[in-house]
């Protein structure tokens, strides 16, 4: 089997091309429009088709088997959870020169979560929580195991040790390195020895649908696996401060080594996103900014061990 990395434009992923898909492959649904959705992920490129259904299609040779995984296993996690997830209603193949397979699910109604459209921020963090609690109490025999795949979220954070190294060597004089290192180094030696839990892998403010002000439905099970959840937490911080992170962190039933592991993963989004942008992208470089903080902050106020601890903010 050839191991030559297969590349298509991400910018071929058109309309047009997600016509000609269907046409020749779905027959019954092209006569429905095809029309580009306005928020779009970095993953995927996803497309409605008429009123009722999407069409999502992996934007890269990394993100291409995670098609085939959600195939299988989101329609046996939907019943089990009390949000809606992405419900997939067709498979496509590879075709029009596109290389990889595809997914039509069912369209789900929401709007992209943002501060300025959630009428109650701490009730959402609960609605997450909660969420990820029940993911949490599947059963995950014979899930998908974390990997390259799905770029190790739900493994072992170590994995990214280097990048992580390499990112705080160049933020010296920039932030507080030291402090960082501790959060970093903490992250580390809390290691993982809890049972196997289904794990969503990006819990991030783009993947939480928003309607009327409450979460509406939970997308994108691209990086899902079974393993350690930490990755899963990192929200807390990303999203959500004050009273909403106290809540978050209240409703999901974590001990502290896994709230340890979840700032390590936390410090390191924000540093790969900080390092480039420092200097050159103030705005780019903000969020982050206040993300690296807070996971201070939070890793220098001394906290029992256990399922709900204080958190400082």
């Amino acid at each position: 089997m050839s191991s030559e990395v297969v590349v298509f434009p991400k910018e071929n992923i058109t309309e047009e091309l997600v016509r000609k898909l269907i046409a020749g492959q779905f027959p019954h649904w092209a006569h429905l429009p095809v029309r580009r959705v306005a928020v779009d992920g970095w993953d995927n490129r996803t497309f409605r088709l008429g009123e009722e259904l999407s069409v999502r299609l992996p934007s890269a040779a990394a993100y291409a088997d995670q098609v085939q995984k959600e195939q299988r296993w989101l329609p046996r996690l939907a019943p089990l959870l009390p949000l809606p997830i992405p419900e997939p209603v067709a498979m496509g193949e590879p075709g029009e020169g596109y290389p990889w397979h595809w997914s039509v699910y069912r369209w789900r109604e929401g709007e992209i979560a943002e501060r300025a459209k959630i009428a109650d921020l701490r009730s959402l963090a609960v609605d997450v929580a909660q969420f990820l609690a029940a993911l949490q109490r599947i059963d995950p025999t014979g899930g998908p195991l974390p990997g390259a795949q799905n770029f190790f979220r739900g493994g072992n954070l170590a994995v990214y040790d280097g990048e992580m190294r390499e990112a705080l060597n160049s933020m010296e004089g920039k932030i507080d390195t030291r402090a960082a290192w501790e959060v970093w180094e903490a992250a580390l030696a809390a290691k993982w020895s809890g049972p196997e839990v289904w794990v969503h892998g990006d819990v991030s403010a783009s993947n939480l649908l928003v309607q009327n002000g409450r979460l509406n439905a939970v997308i994108d099970f691209g990086c899902s696996c079974v393993g350690d959840p930490a990755c899963d937490t990192v929200i807390a911080w990303t999203f959500f401060e004050g009273e909403s992170r106290e809540a978050f962190i209240a409703n999901l039933p974590v001990n502290e080594s896994t709230w340890a592991r979840g700032r390590g993963w936390a410090l390191w989004k924000a540093l790969i996103t900080l390092a480039p942008n420092i200097d050159s992208n103030l705005a780019a470089a903000e969020q982050p900014f206040r993300v690296v903080e807070a996971l201070i902050a939070d890793h220098q106020q001394l906290r029992p061990d256990g399922p709900n601890p204080p958190l400082a903010v």
